[in-house]
């Protein structure tokens, strides 16, 4: 039964290699493979998704090594959420970019992104630090290639700046492993969390420097303040759905904080319990600010979007930060929403490029759009949903987290910065959709301008489908926050996770 566990680790590794013998076929044939591969994935997704309910965690030792020795991968439910997000996610942009035809442009599409898919399971699933460091530069080499995929000046030099500032990370990344394991002798992370219970005083400023430079690494990954500068353009200037796709990436750096911090640094820790918590809160707020900031000056509708994220990844800072069961919760009801939307918006940013001819996505004023009223309709329910007014999920993800900073000691900051980012955020995104639908140029004339091209109905019909997440995450509100509640309960519950890495391992004939 637990070899499932493994399985979404092993299909995106096995697809790549597929893709690869694939192209002999053509596009085609690559299309139709990734399409197949992206549906297993996700059904992999929600089988894993339902071993994990039963609230153990479930441990593959991969050669039956038992751990720390070997490597491990841990299925718990946060871990089984990431894993079926991440696979849905990936099936819209994918879809999206076979009906739009993306993958001519560049070589090497398809392949790279079931890397990138093997690297982000990878990561949601391993227990050991030094093999998360392993997964992050598999789906960062991948991101590299799916980046620059196409041409343009602006998108080569967004690229550059993210594979040097990436690159720094992942030196950080191994001083910091290299710090922590000659502290405590150990990198998987339920041994590493005894290790640091059980350390002496004299290591403890040791133990503490190194797990603040790996937060400094994760935060790099996170996009949290001051390390973020490379985001927006990045994801601006890509093709649309590596950039609905990436949406995913930076809740890559808030699950590594969940789950390495919280766990080695939690309640068990003593002296070092919850030592990274202020930065991650105070980071949160600042990131929130600014990219409140970053969505009101952007000049057009994909740097825009690229804010939105940001922003979405400093709730999620915050939410985490607040270090109460409440407002984890909240905060991954939250993800599961400012994910899928955010994917879609990009999405639907790149028809509305397509649309607008010469003008492409910035905020100026044209004579007309083609497909305006579909587009239309998609923005405003896009919009609504990502400033997080009523009735949409945003909404109750942000209720629920401003209610949990009521009893932190920081919850007029809290409130504050919340309040006015989503403020902000409501006032740029009505006035860049008077500018994109409804302030027509009325100096133009008709015949003299280039008109863009019609929207694809497959196109629409895949944003539409992501578009309609935010209303069933409404509907299913009471049944997902039981999940989340129950979710950050287990992440809480470091003993217990310990127990079952180290102390239970299955055997072979067991699994």
């Amino acid at each position: 039964m637990t070899h499932w566990v493994i399985l979404p680790v092993l299909l995106p590794l096995i697809g790549g290699l597929l893709q690869l013998l694939a192209r002999g076929f053509g596009l085609p044939a690559q299309r139709v493979l990734g399409l197949f591969l992206a549906g297993g994935l996700v059904a992999s997704g929600i089988k894993i998704l339902t071993l994990a309910q039963t609230g153990d965690t479930l441990v593959y030792n991969l050669g039956n090594w038992p751990a720390p020795f070997g490597i491990v991968l841990a299925l718990d439910r946060l871990a089984a959420m990431m894993v079926l997000l991440t696979s849905v996610l990936a099936l819209g942009a994918l879809g999206y970019s076979n009906v739009m035809r993306i993958d001519e442009k560049g070589s090497h599409f398809h392949v790279l992104f079931q890397l990138q898919l093997f690297g982000l399971n990878g990561a949601f699933l391993t227990g050991d630090v030094f093999n998360l460091f392993v997964f992050f530069e598999v789906l960062l080499l991948a991101s590299y290639g799916l980046l620059l995929h196409g041409s343009g000046a602006g998108r080569t030099r967004a690229g550059l700046h993210y594979v040097v500032i990436n690159l720094i990370g992942s030196t950080l990344f191994l001083f910091a492993v290299g710090a922590l394991y000659g502290a405590v002798g150990t990198l998987n992370i339920a041994d590493m969390a005894q290790k640091v219970a059980a350390a002496p005083a004299a290591r403890s400023g040791l133990i503490a420097a190194a797990g603040l430079l790996l937060l400094v690494v994760f935060a790099l990954k996170a996009a949290m303040f001051p390390l973020y500068l490379w985001l927006p353009q990045a994801y601006a200037n890509t093709s649309a759905p590596v950039a609905a796709f990436f949406a995913i990436m930076t809740k890559v750096g808030v699950y590594a904080i969940i789950r390495v911090h919280g766990t080695v640094f939690g309640e068990l820790a003593g002296d070092l319990a919850w030592v990274h918590m202020p930065w991650v809160l105070a980071g949160g707020l600042v990131t929130l600010v600014l990219a409140a900031l970053g969505v009101m000056a952007a000049r057009g509708l994909r740097e825009q979007v690229a804010y939105l994220v940001l922003a979405s990844v400093a709730t999620l800072l915050v939410a985490v930060g607040l270090n109460r069961p409440e407002a984890l919760a909240a905060g991954l009801y939250y993800l599961l929403h400012s994910t899928l939307l955010a994917g879609a918006f990009f999405l639907l940013a790149d028809l509305i490029r397509r649309s607008r001819g010469a003008a492409s996505d910035r905020f100026d004023r044209v004579a007309r759009m083609q497909g305006g009223r579909w587009l239309g309709i998609g923005y405003f329910f896009a919009a609504v949903a990502l400033a997080g007014l009523p009735p949409m999920s945003g909404f109750i993800g942000k209720i629920m987290i401003l209610d949990a900073a009521l009893a932190h000691p920081w919850r007029w900051i809290v409130l504050a910065c919340t309040l006015t980012a989503s403020l902000l955020i409501l006032v740029a995104l009505v006035r860049s959709g008077s500018f994109l639908f409804f302030r027509p140029q009325e100096m133009a004339s008709e015949e003299n301008v280039p008109l863009g091209e019609s929207p694809k109905k497959p196109a629409l019909w895949i944003i539409g489908s992501m578009l309609l997440t935010a209303p069933i995450l409404v509907l299913s509100a009471g049944e997902l926050m039981k999940f989340t509640d129950v979710s950050a309960t287990q992440l809480q519950n470091v003993p217990k996770y310990i127990e079952a890495v180290l102390e239970n391992p299955l055997t072979g004939e067991e699994r």
